[in-house]
């Protein structure tokens, strides 16, 4: 893209669409960690449910360790629903506390450019351009 077709960074309403883009990107990491939670975590918990029945009766670290190691796939289930809940939080944290990185700001511009070029048929456009 070259200068003459670059929007003006300065153009309010560029930037509002950009500010969207962003606003887009965030609900849409949310609800993938929502998914995650509504459809990974009730299976491994359930996998794990004569474990926790254990747990509640006697809880000890071992029995949860132990529980955990004999049950990899809903222990490696688990660990991703936390671990994505975790990411979304600290990419969220550190774009609330210390604002959105430059090669992210660029990412964001580039792609509302490319909604803007391609017009009505983008599925995005309507989000973010009017």
């Amino acid at each position: 893209m070259d200068q003459s077709e670059q929007p003006s960074i300065n153009d309010p309403s560029f930037a509002k669409q950009v500010q969207k883009l962003h606003q887009l990107t965030v609900y849409g990491r949310w609800l993938f960690v929502t998914f995650l939670w509504l459809l990974i975590a009730p299976v491994s918990l359930w996998n794990l449910r004569s474990e926790i029945a254990l747990w509640q009766q006697y809880f000890t670290w071992v029995a949860v360790r132990y529980g955990l190691i004999y049950h990899p796939l809903s222990t490696l289930g688990l660990s991703f629903c936390i671990a994505m809940t975790i990411s979304v939080l600290v990419w969220q944290s550190r774009n609330i506390l210390m604002g959105l990185p430059q090669p992210e700001k660029e990412r964001l511009e580039k792609q509302v450019c490319r909604i803007r070029q391609q017009g009505p048929s983008h599925p995005l456009w309507k989000f973010i351009c009017q």
